[in-house]
């Protein structure tokens, strides 16, 4: 053997494989991770009969006008949702951010108080809504208007905070208020970077409404949930199939908008012209008639009775039970949520990797978008049959929804890959793996690995909630304590759900700092 087609590393890469197998073993036992039980034949009977009822999709009238309905609804939601989740964000993201202050200094309080909006996934707002406020959308918009205000505004004050500060002080020099110094001098600078985000952020809430609809929030969610429940395999095709398609028109209109965002009208040295007026128009438009359609008017949810309603709710989770063998049973959650994180994550980052190879890449393209289009919910809810209830069916779900989500990026990433190293490689007579291997996958392994630990982030909150199909973790405890209206309990998952992602982000955050 030559010495180019000699791994000099293979010593040093064995041993850190074997030891990464032994640090990782203990979370594959706590995610159940049992692969027979794929192949097991009473498991195999179920899910064969269930898929074989997605076929033909439901495609009778009465069906379809439920199904059009709801697909209305779920873009209803999505919409006011982020109207909502804007009218937090502005504030919320003025006083957070350090930016057009003469000192650069940050509110600590308001952004505490972001973590918990942001930290608490939206399901679990949309339960908790739907306790108070009954079924219905008004549940999934409220509860979008809280998770996604948060985000927003954390995003909307480090964008503010990265761009050139010199205008804004000059204002402030000039005896301009803040307020006036941020408008005039810090978001004509990030106007696009800021309307971009918020439209991915609409995105995003599309895919959100559908999810929160399996806990009685309206929408395709709702309606996916009943399909599931009934074992109605040509209805929840036929759903399966109309999300898809909202899901890539989305995308689509999302990325049209944010080009068409960057993209300043010609001859004029603004940004804005007529094309902005008519977009802001038309959200306006949208809104106004996404509301009128759900019928939920906010002065009704800012009521004396409502906020008396969700105050009396709110008091019954206070104290939370801290007793040691409560305690026990959530730090159990706590590990097995950690569990389903890491190995969902770890299993998309491999069949990701595997997917994002292929030169040919229609259809990989096709099943990457396909696998990212279904709700990690929905995979869970199929996984639980094919697998049977437990931590594995929420592994599963999280592995085949993230493939998807990971290896578009990962495709991306070795595209923008340097070349230059793989191909003098091949020059010098290297394998095309020996090639790849010590050539491209170093230039590109930063981002990947960047890629990865957000999606772990990200996995940390879904993992959450998984269990409200039964997939294990905290989200199986929360669903069943609330569901018996054992508030004081709840109230302890709903304090470990929002210490995990923090710790999580926090780690992932250490993680990416300490390989830069």
């Amino acid at each position: 053997m030559s010495r180019i087609d000699r791994d000099p590393a293979a010593r040093s890469r064995l041993i850190g494989a074997l030891a990464t197998l032994v640090i990782l073993w203990p979370l594959f036992q706590a995610a159940g991770v049992k692969p027979g039980a794929l192949f097991d034949p009473g498991n195999l009977k179920v899910i064969g009969n269930f898929l074989a009822g997605f076929l033909p999709p439901e495609t009778g009238a009465e069906f379809m006008g439920y199904l059009a309905k709801a697909t209305l609804e779920t873009l209803a939601i999505a919409t006011a949702g982020m109207a909502l989740a804007f009218l937090i964000a502005v504030p919320m993201g003025y006083l957070a951010t350090g930016a057009g202050r003469e000192k650069a200094t940050l509110n600590p309080v308001t952004r505490s108080l972001l973590t918990i909006l942001r930290g608490i996934p939206e399901l679990v707002w949309a339960l908790v809504f739907v306790r108070i406020f009954g079924l219905g959308p008004a549940a999934g918009v409220l509860a979008l208007g809280l998770t996604y205000g948060g985000m927003l505004a954390k995003v909307y004050a480090e964008i503010l905070e990265s761009v050139d500060a010199a205008p804004a002080r000059a204002l402030r020099h000039n005896g301009a208020g803040r307020p006036l110094a941020i408008l005039n001098g810090l978001i004509p600078q990030a106007s696009k970077e800021l309307a971009s985000y918020t439209v991915y952020r609409w995105e995003c809430a599309i895919r959100a409404s559908v999810v929160m609809g399996f806990v009685g929030a309206g929408g395709l969610g709702q309606l996916m949930d009943q399909a599931m429940k009934m074992l109605n395999g040509g209805e929840a095709a036929t759903i399966l199939l109309a999300f898809m398609v909202l899901v890539f028109a989305a995308d689509g209109f999302s990325g049209w908008l944010r080009r068409a965002l960057d993209t300043p009208p010609a001859n004029r040295a603004s940004p804005f012209g007529w094309r902005s007026g008519g977009l802001g128009l038309a959200l306006v438009v949208s809104i106004v008639a996404s509301f009128n359609y759900l019928e939920i008017g906010l002065k009704s949810l800012l009521t004396v009775e409502a906020a008396h309603s969700i105050g009396e709710f709110v008091a019954g989770f206070f104290p939370p039970d801290l007793s040691a063998e409560w305690l026990a049973k959530v730090g159990k959650g706590i590990w097995e949520t950690l569990a389903i994180s890491v190995v969902g994550t770890l299993l998309a980052a491999v069949a990701g990797l595997l997917l994002a190879l292929p030169k040919w890449r229609a259809p990989f393209s096709f099943l990457l978008n396909t696998l990212r289009s279904v709700p990690e919910l929905v995979w869970a809810t199929i996984t639980a049959l094919a697998v049977g209830l437990g931590p594995f069916a929420g592994a599963l779900a999280l592995a085949l929804h993230t493939t998807g989500v990971l290896g578009r990026l990962y495709a991306e990433a070795l595209d923008n890959a340097p070349p230059t190293p793989g191909n003098a490689l091949r020059l010098a007579g290297a394998p095309g793996g020996f090639a790849f291997l010590y050539g491209t996958l170093p230039g590109a392994a930063p981002q990947l690995i960047a890629y990865t630990l957000y999606r772990w982030e990200m996995n940390i909150r879904m993992a959450a909630i998984l269990g409200f199909v039964g997939a294990g973790g905290l989200g199986q405890l929360l669903y069943f304590e609330l569901s018996l209206f054992h508030h004081a309990q709840a109230s302890t998952v709903i304090i470990a759900m929002l210490l995990l992602s923090i710790a999580v982000d926090q780690a992932s955050a250490w993680l990416r700092r300490w390989m830069a």
